[in-house]
């Protein structure tokens, strides 16, 4: 019952990470257009819903490419921070709701995307209401900004660094996996990456949900050991985080 609690629990966990998330999340690689325009899942007429939208950061890279973009996010002020950056673009909707309730009519999206999000769905009752709205034929695309498996210093390092903080960082990953119940898909592996002072590096590692804020107790004892670790790694007063930016796709059956 726990677990489930937790699993339910994305509607306000990210609230007072929105500034970080915004300043210092990665973006996605433009490959992931080209790969979808290569499997002719993507064109500029495709209707897409991004679920789990945040604070619109995938979102962006559709509507760049000209796509009309459904941004289905259940935490307020996540949704309000998407509305701000992206209220120039005509073709973009901002709606209230989740991947198991997202509010949109029955059959009338060409591709459903997640970006980042796709760990915090119920993977029966997301099934389900994606069957609803999707229409016949259309794809589904989960996506993952993942940290680098290669077993480097700096690698190792932040992972001991978030094992050790991370309140439930081991139960997110595992959720992860999920994804191989869900639907039969190919996958697709992308390089990206970030290069980041101390204070952006701080502001990257705050933006992780299960990270502790400045109202806990571990915060100070957390925060000297982060500016060990990237003490440790730096080059030129730069750390750089890299990504495997891994892309699920396929079709609900």
């Amino acid at each position: 019952m726990a677990e489930k609690k937790y699993l339910a629990d994305p509607k306000k966990r990210f609230s007072s990470r929105v500034e970080n998330y915004i300043k210092y999340r990665p973006s996605y690689p433009l490959e992931i257009i080209d790969i979808l325009k290569e499997k002719r899942v993507l064109t500029e007429n495709t209707v897409i819903a991004d679920i789990g939208s945040g604070t619109g950061i995938l979102t962006k890279i559709f509507l760049d490419n000209g796509n009309q973009v459904y941004g289905v996010e259940p935490n307020k002020d996540m949704r309000e921070a998407a509305e701000k950056l992206l209220q120039g673009y005509t073709r973009f909707s901002s709606l209230e709701g989740s991947a198991e309730t997202t509010g949109l009519d029955e059959n009338c999206i060409d591709l459903i995307i997640a970006g980042q999000a796709f760990h915090w769905f119920d993977v029966e009752e997301s099934k389900r209401e994606f069957k609803r709205i999707i229409k016949p034929n259309g794809n589904v695309a989960l996506i993952w900004n993942n940290r680098g498996k290669s077993g480097t210093d700096f690698n190792s390092s932040y992972e001991n660094f978030i094992l050790k903080y991370g309140t439930d960082y081991r139960e997110i990953k595992k959720n992860d996996g999920n994804v191989d119940l869900f639907f039969n898909y190919q996958k697709e592996t992308f390089y990206n990456f970030q290069e980041l002072d101390f204070t952006h590096f701080k502001g990257r590692v705050l933006s992780s949900s299960y990270i502790p804020l400045d109202d806990n107790p571990l915060f100070s004892k957390m925060i000297l050991e982060l500016e060990d670790l990237f003490k440790k790694h730096q080059q030129n007063e730069i750390i750089r985080i890299e990504y495997d930016t891994e892309i699920y796709l396929g079709k609900l059956v």
